[in-house]
This record gives C-alpha cells, sequence and structure tokens, in this order.
C-alpha cells in the first residue's frame, strides 16, 4: 500500500474519533439535563420521580414518565434541556473567553517567572520585610498594603500584586504612552506613605494636575514651576546656596549648571571644566556672604570685581582666592572664554522670573529640604526639556532633598520611617544629577526609594555616558521595561538575561508501515528580542535582583477604586491651569492704556 493511502486512512481514523468525542460531549450533558428537567416537570405536574435513566429521558422520554401529558413533556424533557444546554455553554464560552483574553488577550508566555520565583515581591513577604524595615510597623497588627511597598504590577494572568520594597531602587525605561505616569508614577505617589519628590516636564492631565489634591490631604503641596508650566503661583522659594557653604558643596551646585547645559561626553574638555570651576568659586563666596545667587550674575559680567576674592579671603578660602585670582588675571582670551562659558551655564539666572524662585521674597515661605524629608509633604519639580540653567536648578534642588534625607536617615539610626519617595520622570531632561548613578547604590539602604524614569537606555548613556548608565542599571534592584523598546541592542540584552527554556518538537514521518512519531528536546530564547520589541501596552517586564524575569500586568490608576474621584480632581486641576495661563496672555485695560 503507498504511504499516502496509509497517511490518508490514520487520518480518517482521527477525524472519526474526534467526531465521536464531540458526539458524546454534547449528548451526554444533555441526557442528563433531559433526566432532570423531566423529573422536575413530573414532581410539578403530580407524577411520580423516575430512576436514573438520562439516556432514555433524552430518546424516549414517553417511556420514562407515561402518565405525563405530552405537552409537558416537550416542554420538561425537550425544550427546557436544550435551552439550558445552550446557556451553560454560551456561559462556559464567556467564563473561558474572559480567562484567555484576561489583561487584554495577552497570552502567558512560558518560562518566564511565576508567584514562587518572585516570592520576596509578594504580599506575606513584603510584609514581613516591611515591619523589619520601619519601626513604626512592628507592632501593627495589620498594615494597608501601600505601607508594605510601591506597587508595580499584578504577575501576569493573576491577582498576585508585585511590589518592590522599601529598600529598593529602581530604574524604569517606558516609551511614551506606555504607562510610565499612569501606571507607576501616578500609583507609586498616591500610595506613598512618607514625603514625595517627583520631577517632570508637563502638568495638564499628568502626575501633577491627577495626584495634587491627594497629596495636599496628606501634607503640604510645594510646587517649583520657573518655567510656568503649570502657570503656577509662586508660593515657595528655595535658597540653592544653603549646601554651597564648602567647596564640596559649590562644586556640586556648579556641577548642575555643567550637566543642564553639556552631554557627558562633553563635561571634561577645557572650557566646560574651566567654566564649572569658576562658577563653582563664585557661588562659594555668595554663599559665605550670605548673598543671593543673583549676585554671581554681576560678578561674571565683570571679572575685575575683587569682592568675591575678599569674601573667600575673609572666610579662609585662600587657596580657593588665589585659584580665582589665577584665572581673573591670566591671558584675557583665556579668561574671557571661561568667564562666557560660565555665563552660558548660569544665563537662566538673568530672567527675573526663573531668578525669583530661588532668592528670598517677602511674604512666600521658604521651602526646608530637611523640614521636608521629615514630613508627609510632596514637592512637585516642573521644568521644561532642554531648560538648560532652569532644569540645573530643579536638579540641584531634587538633589538637595536627597542629601538632606540622607542625612536624617543618618541621624534617625540609618533609615527614615516613612521612607520617602524620589520620582524622577523625564530625568534624562529634567533632573540631569551628574553623580544619580552613584546615589543609586546606597539611597534605598537609607529609606530613600529613588525611581528613575527614562524613555530609552540611550537617553541615559547620553547624560551619564555609557559607564554612568551601565552603573545606575547595575545599582537597580528593580528595573522595569514597558512597550515601546525599539533599541535593538537593549532588546538582545533582555532577551539573554531572561534566558532559554527547553522546548518539545514533534516530528512525524510515514512509511509503508504506517506513521511513526518521534520527540526531541532543543533550546530557544523565552522572549526573543523581537517579542520584546512587541511588548503589549498595558504590560512590562520586571527584573528584580537574584529572581527570574516577570511579567507584569500594569495597574493604571484609572482602573481603581476612586478613579472617579481623582479623575474629577485631575480635570479641575487641569482647568485652573488653563485659566491661569489665558488670564496670564489676556491683555488687561492697563496693557491697553500703556499701548495707546
Amino acid at each position: 500500500m503507498p504511504p499516502s493511502s496509509s497517511s490518508s486512512n490514520t487520518d480518517g481514523y482521527d477525524l472519526v474519533l474526534r467526531l465521536l468525542l464531540g458526539v458524546l460531549a454534547v449528548v451526554a450533558p444533555l441526557a442528563h439535563l433531559a433526566w432532570l428537567s423531566g423529573n422536575i416537570t413530573a414532581y410539578l405536574t403530580g407524577t411520580s420521580w423516575a430512576p436514573y435513566q438520562p439516556t432514555k429521558a433524552l430518546l424516549h422520554p414517553g417511556q420514562v414518565w407515561p402518565a405525563a401529558g405530552e405537552t409537558s413533556l416537550l416542554i420538561g424533557a425537550r425544550i427546557v434541556p436544550v435551552i439550558v444546554f445552550l446557556a451553560l455553554g454560551a456561559g462556559a464560552g464567556i467564563l473561558w473567553a474572559r480567562h484567555k483574553n484576561r489583561n487584554g488577550g495577552r497570552k502567558k508566555i512560558t518560562g518566564m517567572a511565576k508567584a514562587r520565583d518572585i516570592e520576596p515581591l509578594m504580599a506575606k513577604a513584603i510584609t514581613d520585610k516591611a515591619r523589619s524595615l520601619r519601626p513604626s510597623l512592628k507592632d501593627t497588627k495589620h498594615i494597608d498594603a501601600k505601607d508594605t511597598g510601591i506597587l508595580l504590577g499584578n504577575l501576569q494572568g493573576s491577582r498576585h500584586e508585585v511590589r518592590m520594597g522599601f529598600e529598593d531602587v529602581a530604574v524604569a525605561i517606558m516609551a511614551p504612552r506606555s504607562g510610565k505616569t499612569t501606571s507607576l508614577a501616578i500609583p507609586s505617589i498616591l500610595g506613598a506613605p512618607g514625603p514625595v519628590l517627583l520631577t517632570s516636564n508637563k502638568a495638564a492631565g499628568d502626575a501633577f494636575t491627577t495626584a495634587h489634591e491627594a497629596r495636599a490631604r496628606a501634607g503640604a503641596v510645594w510646587t517649583m514651576d520657573p518655567q510656568q508650566i503649570a502657570h503656577a503661583a509662586r508660593e515657595m522659594w528655595w535658597n540653592p546656596l544653603a549646601s554651597a557653604r564648602t567647596l564640596d558643596g559649590a562644586n556640586r551646585l556648579a556641577g548642575h549648571f555643567l550637566a543642564a547645559s553639556v552631554d557627558a561626553s562633553q563635561q571634561g574638555d577645557f572650557w566646560s571644566k574651566a567654566g564649572s570651576n569658576i562658577l563653582a568659586q563664585l557661588l562659594l563666596a555668595a554663599a559665605l556672604d550670605e548673598r543671593p545667587i543673583t549676585d554671581i550674575m554681576q560678578w561674571l559680567a565683570f571679572p575685575a570685581d575683587r569682592t568675591p576674592l575678599d569674601i573667600l579671603r575673609d572666610h579662609g578660602f585662600t587657596a580657593v582666592a588665589a585659584q580665582l585670582k589665577g584665572t581673573v588675571e591670566g591671558p584675557p582670551e583665556t579668561r574671557d572664554g571661561i568667564y562666557e562659558t560660565a555665563r552660558q551655564y548660569a544665563s537662566a539666572l538673568l530672567n527675573t522670573e526663573i531668578a525669583a524662585w530661588v532668592t528670598p521674597q517677602k511674604d512666600v515661605a521658604e521651602f526646608r529640604p530637611a523640614e521636608f524629608v521629615t514630613s508627609r509633604d510632596t514637592l512637585f519639580l516642573l521644568s521644561k526639556d532642554g531648560g538648560g540653567g532652569a532644569s540645573a536648578l530643579i536638579a540641584a534642588c531634587a538633589d538637595s532633598v536627597m542629601r538632606a534625607a540622607t542625612a536624617q536617615a543618618e541621624r534617625a539610626g540609618g533609615r527614615l520611617d516613612p521612607p520617602m519617595l524620589a520620582i524622577l520622570d523625564e530625568a534624562a531632561n529634567v533632573c540631569k544629577i551628574a553623580d544619580l548613578p552613584d546615589l543609586f547604590s546606597h539611597l534605598g539602604s537609607r529609606g530613600i526609594i529613588p525611581i528613575t524614569i527614562l524613555q530609552s537606555y540611550r537617553q541615559g548613556q547620553k547624560v551619564w555616558g555609557d559607564a554612568g548608565m551601565d552603573a545606575m542599571w547595575s545599582a537597580s534592584t528593580i528595573k522595569v521595561i514597558g512597550s515601546g523598546i525599539d533599541d535593538p541592542d537593549l532588546a538582545d540584552k533582555l532577551s539573554r538575561l531572561i534566558g532559554d527554556h527547553d522546548v518539545e518538537t514533534t516530528s512525524t514521518s510515514h512509511s509503508e508501515s504506517g506513521k511513526s512519531t518521534s520527540v526531541s528536546m532543543r533550546q530557544e530564547r523565552i522572549l526573543p528580542a523581537d517579542a520584546i520589541r512587541a511588548l503589549p501596552k498595558g504590560t512590562a517586564l520586571c527584573f528584580a535582583t537574584g529572581m527570574r524575569a516577570a511579567i507584569l500586568d500594569l495597574r493604571p490608576w484609572y482602573r481603581e477604586p476612586g478613579a472617579e474621584e481623582l479623575s474629577a480632581a485631575s480635570a479641575r486641576a487641569s482647568q485652573a491651569i488653563t485659566a491661569r495661563a489665558v488670564a496670564k496672555h489676556t491683555p488687561t485695560q492697563s496693557d491697553f492704556g500703556k499701548a495707546a
């Protein structure tokens, strides 16, 4: 017999078997429904209950219930069972579809972490860890989930919540509209038990508007908006020179102006370094003499002004004064180039509206980082992309808060309780803290929880360089990767980190003696690079130190309880921003008078 005939016969047998199983799957439940429904009908019509005989009840109901009327049997043993069977089938189909398509129809991927693989991030373990990290919770019987850690999402296809603890530090790489704000930043802010710091380059419809009212119920809300992204009234001012009374502090502040103006690859050249040094020396002089930071612009405009030299000498910084004097009295071409570089770095201070946020203001509260870190207040730091010197002030303020939190943690025995959350959204655009990768190595152990949110890995490399970004990546105990990763190198790196798994391969061959089947095993990537690139919106990869990679179903705030109230609050805050913007740009009668 030819092989094709053998194959056809085998396939025919398989088809017949499947048809028989299908018929059985329909007939068996329908027969039982007919017997049960017929007996119920018989009972209701005063006829005796028939013994168990489902097949006969389906095929010959008149023999099972001879005393029952024909119409009763038609309804009870024919129509009702069919209706119930169809209803049950439809219900089962709906439930199966919901189960299969839970969370947007995303297919569960074999080989990724299960609940037992990331147990330290699950509810029980994270609660026990919170008790050990936070003395205030030690004797508390019931601890709210938000007090145990920061929600990242649910383990894919399950109800298991995945949280990062209050000693973790995180980097999130999420493309625009992949849920970085709605599913990570906003839920983290709303659930934070202590002070919250947020940097952002947006206001309306963003974390600022959504969380503003909710955080106002927890404590004071401070908003630093030098470029008027939210058109916020100036109800605070902050003194950046408060931490610049030492040379290290002044160098650190100058470094923020440098980082905001040039990329990491350019920060080591002569002009950048020299300009940063001059800026640091002048900032130190202004801080020592308790002058406003804007005074350095006058000194930069007139290098021959001896005031900063005298201040440095009077306060014992003779070596720094000598360096400044050497630059001032050096070759004019070199001096002018250095001073012009420094002027460019600090040029935002020439803008009186920006400078007002960092100089003493009458009847306006001063923001003090040391007091903030012991409160439950919220600080919103807003700046535009490429804000230059303005974003330097945002980075400097965020840095001063984290350093104040570190100092407070040391005074409190090592950790903040409650912990402070620092969400550095758009960090590569508006919060370029030069040594942020180094800070990651110890902030978590102090109860300071930074979440650095970037749009891409390369964005971080541009700001902190290859070594700096690699250091931040390595120091992060939690890494969240959202959808929209178009970097092939990163996608392949992540694919290799996730690893391989064994896949069973079945091969079938046909011969004159019939069909033979063999099974072999081969290894393939659990999640290839192209699958990572095509990660559906609403999902994210989670890499936790010492654990298998997991896929998370993100939980945007607008799908959580209380979303309607938050939506209404966000709408009110957005309308207020619009009203302030309109009022600011609407000519007044006095303006018309001036024009006339």
